[in-house]
């Protein structure tokens, strides 16, 4: 599992949830604009000016999400990202912290 995960595996697995992330994003209708940047950052602009920025972090092997709610950190179980402190999927953690950010409901599918 993670143990085992070399970084081209984390590489290809971050890089396909962050382009799973935007997409996500883009289905669901929220007032945002975002952008994937070189380097695997996805930055998120509310209506409100406020920013969530989703980015992968290679020496921990992680996904870490900079929101207004707090700092997250995501690690690869063999299945899904899971949030390391309370085990929530990264989809279901997005949703909520999107739908707080954006004052809209959203819900982001993997």
């Amino acid at each position: 599992m993670l143990a085992l995960m070399n970084e081209t595996e984390f590489e290809a697995l971050a890089g396909a949830a962050l382009s799973r992330i935007e997409q996500a994003l883009e289905a669901s209708g929220v007032d945002a604009d975002f952008e994937l940047k070189a380097g695997g950052v996805l930055e998120i602009e509310f209506a409100d000016g406020s920013k969530m920025v989703i980015n992968r972090h290679g020496a921990a092997r992680e996904i870490w999400v900079a929101a207004r709610a707090g700092g997250f950190h995501f690690r690869w179980d063999g299945s899904a990202w899971r949030d390391t402190r309370d085990g929530t999927e990264l989809f279901a953690a997005l949703s909520k912290a999107v739908s707080a950010q954006s004052g809209q409901a959203v819900l982001l599918r993997p």
